[in-house]
Parts: C-alpha cells; sequence; structure tokens
C-alpha cells in the first residue's frame, strides 16, 4: 500500500495517509475560503482509516464550525491539517500537507460562491455530489 507523509507548517504534527484518495479538487465555499486564507482550496479526501497522525498528537486541535466540519490545526505554529467530516465518513487533508501525492483534481464544489473563475474543464458543481447530500447541479465555467 502507498504511503504518503506530510505535516503542519513548523513540522510538530506528522500525518501519514495510506493508499489512494477517494477523490480530489477544489472547494470554493466561503468556509473554506476564509479557513485557508485563499480564493480556493485544494482538497484530498480520505477514508478515515487512511489518516494517521504519526507525531505531535499532542499539539493537535480543532475547530468545529458545524457538526459536518471538524477542521484540524497545529497549536504550535497554526498550521491546516485536514478537515474531519463525520457525516461524510471522509477525512479531507488539505492537498499542500501532503507533498508527495500527486494532485489530479476531477471537481469543483460550491462553485457558485466562487471569487476566482477556473476554466480547467472540470465539472463544476453549484454546490456538493448529490450522493454527498449536495445538489448535484452543474454550473457553468
Amino acid at each position: 500500500m502507498t504511503v504518503h507523509k506530510g505535516g503542519c507548517f513548523c513540522g510538530a504534527v506528522e500525518i501519514e495517509v495510506h493508499g489512494k484518495a477517494e477523490a480530489m479538487g477544489y472547494c470554493h465555499c466561503s468556509s473554506c475560503r476564509s479557513w485557508s486564507a485563499s480564493p480556493v482550496n485544494a482538497f484530498t479526501l480520505w477514508k478515515p482509516e487512511n489518516v494517521k497522525v504519526t507525531k505531535g498528537a499532542e499539539f493537535l486541535s480543532g475547530f468545529k464550525k458545524s457538526e459536518t466540519s471538524d477542521r484540524q490545526f497545529c497549536t504550535k505554529c497554526g498550521g491546516h491539517l485536514m478537515t474531519d467530516h463525520p457525516p461524510l465518513g471522509l477525512v479531507d487533508v488539505y492537498a499542500a500537507t501532503i507533498p508527495t501525492v500527486e494532485f489530479t483534481p476531477g471537481v469543483h464544489v460550491n462553485y457558485a460562491e466562487t471569487v476566482l473563475p477556473m476554466k480547467d474543464g472540470l465539472p463544476k458543481l453549484k454546490d456538493f455530489p448529490a450522493e454527498l447530500g449536495g445538489s448535484g447541479v452543474s454550473v457553468p465555467e
């Protein structure tokens, strides 16, 4: 099984992801933009059992804005690592956190909220795929 390693900005927290991501893409929602301090968030989604904190668990803390998102960060440097999405059964490990994973995005979610239009030919969803509780409605690039 393939293992990729990553960590926070200062290196106090290290993580591993095992196997292959369930999905990769970009989120354009205002929450992700605000949390990441960027116009778009690059995500990689993993089954929780395939994400392991291997060092510095004592420095890992979270912010739970809603029941669907528990954002995890390092208390030493503030570096963002991942967001647990319990209702979806998935963990979003920020793409930049695991540099050896080849980021191959397949979709844009919450594109109706975009502040950075991206013309890349990928599907653009108004919110989330229907199988994840969204409308599944596509919007134009």
